[in-house]
């Protein structure tokens, strides 16, 4: 048996023209001097740092305290030590990937190789062209799982996934998809509610995918009309209209492998849809005033508020153009449905808010309970913006419940009201509770005399009230309180 020992990677990142490259570590095992050296030529030819052992001791000295990448190991007909050796690299070392190599014929011996763990094989002779395409495909899954692997331990360590803040059943599930999407350049298609962060999910996507040096190109479907979308989709040529002085590639072309973000991709006419979609299904554009169409590359993520498939239903949006896009779905759950990450999230933006003000804030325990019962029809971005009004309008580092929005006020004092009314006794207000006033009037009275004892100076009622003067002046306009010396 190997030792169990420390996993350590063999992988190895170059420098090459600016950018890292991964250099794999390959043992290639076999008796046989002139398949060594054949599988280790073409393998360095291929930029992989090969090994070589002609058999299973020098193997598993090699092995000892490290692992490879790669191994490529022969398995003899008739013996069963090659398929111990698989079995036991399988055990210690999952990550590294095994490629089987058996003589002619000795099928059975490439299924048991299987079973054990490897994860491919080659029948002898084979060629260049066979060994390089085993290659890359071992080299193409070890680095997909890598990269998942790497994004699973950032979400084990961290409150979200990059600039994704969440930790709720319902966000840990969007990481899991976004984990294996990432690495795949498959088409995406975004769904839910308006501030939800359907843009930041798209740009997730890009930055942990294979080609995130590449640029994200985002287009806002609703804004624009179609024939600027059309432009900026496909391109055109010059004098293809008025003020077209010079040609422009769309973004389709000039993604150049990166992401195009289609977003609100429901407010798309029928006939761009039809046109986008003969771009996707040919991977080819025509641009504006062309008679020439132009090779695009770009992963599309697209992202809409709108129910699509009841789109399609009603023919407003295109079967086969929605069957193109939702290859992968992702459904962004509403803020309301995930209220355990609304601290999270709101500590996150007064994180931010108080590095860009050089202040610290920080919310009342009575702020944050109310914040946790409000619906949050807007979503996330309803949520940070109330967290900016918070804090513009705040007197101190300490949020409280009146410097929230107006909404979140009034549902905080309707909390404050029946906990006042509650009766745990089951009594009918006999205690009486009932006479109890709201706090929104005694807090009237309370601005009301102070401004009145001090003669209408308003910032020495503010300092006496503990409120700022902001606060105050917002306070006497809700109250509607025009005059507070004549104010009855």
């Amino acid at each position: 048996m190997l030792d169990t020992v420390p996993e350590i990677s063999f992988m190895e990142y170059l420098p090459q023209h600016g950018e890292p490259v991964v250099r794999l570590h390959l043992l290639v095992v076999d008796s046989d001097a002139a398949v060594r050296s054949a599988c280790a030529e073409i393998a360095d030819s291929l930029g992989y740092v090969v090994e070589i052992a002609s058999d299973l001791e020098q193997t598993r000295s090699l092995l000892r305290g490290r692992t490879v990448d790669i191994l490529l190991v022969n398995l003899p007909a008739g013996s069963s030590r090659s398929l111990d050796l698989i079995a036991e690299s399988k055990l210690l070392y999952p990550q590294t990937a095994v490629i089987a190599m058996t003589a002619s014929g000795s099928v059975n011996t490439a299924v048991e190789a299987m079973r054990c763990g490897a994860a491919d094989y080659l029948t002898k002779p084979f060629a260049m062209d066979e060994l390089s395409a085993v290659l890359e495909r071992a080299s193409r899954s070890l680095l997909t799982d890598t990269a998942t692997r790497q994004l699973r331990e950032q979400l084990r360590l961290s409150q979200g996934l990059g600039a994704m803040i969440g930790r709720s059943p319902e966000m840990e599930k969007i990481y899991r998809i976004l984990s294996k999407v990432a690495q795949s350049t498959h088409p995406v298609l975004i769904l839910g509610e308006s501030g939800t962060g359907k843009e930041l999910v798209a740009r997730t996507i890009h930055a942990y995918g294979p080609n995130a040096q590449k640029p994200f190109l985002p287009v806002d479907c609703g804004s624009l009309v179609p024939t600027l979308i059309e432009s900026e989709l496909f391109g055109y040529v010059k004098g293809a209209f008025t003020g077209a002085l010079h040609a422009k590639d769309g973004l389709l072309v000039s993604a150049e492998g990166g992401t195009v973000f289609l977003d609100e991709i429901g407010e798309l006419s029928l006939d761009l849809q039809a046109k986008l979609l003969r771009s996707l299904q040919e991977r080819e554009v025509r641009p504006v005033g062309a008679t020439h169409r132009v090779p695009i590359k770009a992963r599309i993520v697209a992202a809409t508020n709108r129910d699509l498939a009841a789109m399609v239903e009603k023919g407003a949006f295109r079967k086969d153009l929605f069957y193109r896009l939702n290859v992968v779905n992702l459904r962004l759950p509403a803020l309301r449905d995930r209220r355990e990450d609304i601290p999270l999230l709101a500590a996150h933006f007064l994180e931010r808010i108080s590095r860009e003000h050089g202040r610290k804030f920080t919310l009342s325990d009575e702020a944050l309970r109310t914040m946790m019962r409000h619906d949050w029809p807007g979503n996330v971005r309803e949520l940070e913006n109330s967290m900016e009004r918070a804090c513009a309008l705040s007197s101190g580092p300490i949020l409280h419940l009146g410097d929230l929005p107006t909404q979140l006020q009034q549902r905080g004092l309707e909390a404050r009201r029946a906990a006042v009314l509650d009766d745990p006794d089951g009594k009918d207000g006999d205690d009486g509770a009932a006479d109890v006033r709201p706090l929104a009037d005694l807090e009237r009275e309370a601005i009301l005399h102070a401004i009145r004892t001090l003669s209408g100076d308003k910032l020495r009622a503010a300092r006496l009230l503990g409120i700022g003067k902001t606060t105050l002046y917002r306070k006497l306009k809700e109250y509607d309180i025009a005059d507070p010396l004549r104010e009855d």
